[in-house]
């Protein structure tokens, strides 16, 4: 089976903790090279990995060879830069949120299908043991009609665990274009189009700034959401959790209560109407916590859509819709204010 020559372009904290450790544990990849612009971080993995370092990401185009690039930058240049590496004939894996807008994700979208490549973005949630477990009971209609849902995402904020902590891009809006909404909450809202096969026609959301005094982004959110087949629920978004992580959902059914991530010990409880209980204890969650940063399988899944040509599981046009709850939320806001 080919090799693919992988380039990743950005060094922070996602490409260190998960890009570039779980291409190097593929066996059908090679890191060739890196790309990070004057700090000093890409000369430094560069070493680690054997792979060359680059400070601008359009020379390393020209000169390397590479089958997949893995952008891992801040939102802003998440469309310009996998759009330059689609037409340098590259297939790419973006990091969540895809894009800033809908033009540039119609953008992205254009040039994987005019280049005849593959475009991925990072939404590992749909990869969580407890998630597709959930999946499959929804889908073989054990839990019955499903009601409503309240999903969340938080931690206490990037400064803990971003290569730049408090000085991060995550907190200046015209980098980050949003804040966790875009950081956590565009992953939930992934998630629950997932588990649910629904797309959500009417989004309210409440957006703040409100625990991050060095912060021009929302630093918490609440989504309001309804299906299109008339589900409701609640999404929320946040870097004020400050004693620990929470990625918890919880679906209501017509026959029971699922509960994933809910439990310390199990990763998903189903509690049937007649009151019986079943837990399953699985592979864990990824986390940004100590300890709690396991693989989240997405390179391997984007590797192996590229080497058997099939279509990655969440394609540019599953990276627009999940966008579009995030946009839908902001002009929501904007309409209130």
């Amino acid at each position: 089976m080919k090799t693919l020559r992988v380039g990743v372009i950005g060094c922070g904290s996602i490409a260190k903790t998960r890009h570039l450790p779980e291409y190097a544990n593929n066996p059908n990849t090679e890191i060739i090279a890196v790309c990070d612009r004057g700090t000093g971080r890409g000369q430094e993995i560069a070493e680690r990995y054997e792979a060359r370092a680059y400070t601008n990401y359009e020379t390393m185009l020209v000169e390397e060879s590479l089958d997949v690039i893995s952008v891992c930058l801040p939102n802003y240049l998440h469309a310009p830069v996998s759009i330059a590496a689609l037409n340098a004939g590259c297939h790419v894996l973006c990091e969540k949120p895809m894009a800033t807008s809908r033009q540039e994700a119609d953008d992205m979208i254009e040039a994987a299908e005019r280049n005849g490549k593959k475009l991925m973005i990072g939404h590992n949630q749909r990869f969580v043991s407890s998630h597709q477990k959930a999946k499959m009971l929804i889908e073989s209609g054990e839990v019955g009609k499903i009601y409503s849902f309240r999903t969340t995402f938080g931690h206490g904020g990037p400064e803990g665990w971003s290569a730049d902590g408090a000085r991060s891009w995550f907190f200046k809006k015209n980098k980050a274009f949003v804040g966790a909404m875009g950081d956590l909450g565009v992953h939930k809202a992934d998630l629950m189009r997932f588990l649910l096969n629904e797309e959500f026609v009417d989004v309210t959301g409440f957006v703040e700034t409100s625990a991050k005094e060095h912060a021009d982004v929302d630093d918490n959110a609440v989504l309001i959401l309804k299906s299109k087949n008339g589900i409701v629920g609640t999404l929320a978004a946040s870097w004020a959790y400050t004693a620990e992580e929470d990625n918890s959902t919880v679906i209501y059914c017509e026959k029971a209560i699922l509960r994933l991530e809910d439990d310390p010990d199990y990763s998903l409880v189903v509690q049937y109407a007649n009151g019986e209980f079943v837990k399953y204890k699985l592979a864990g969650i990824q986390s940004n916590e100590e300890g709690g940063q396991t693989t989240s399988h997405v390179i391997d899944h984007f590797v192996e859509s590229v080497l058997n040509n099939t279509a990655p599981l969440i394609n540019g046009h599953e990276g627009k819709k999940s966008l579009e709850i995030i946009l839908k939320a902001l002009e929501s806001t904007k309409k209130k204010g």
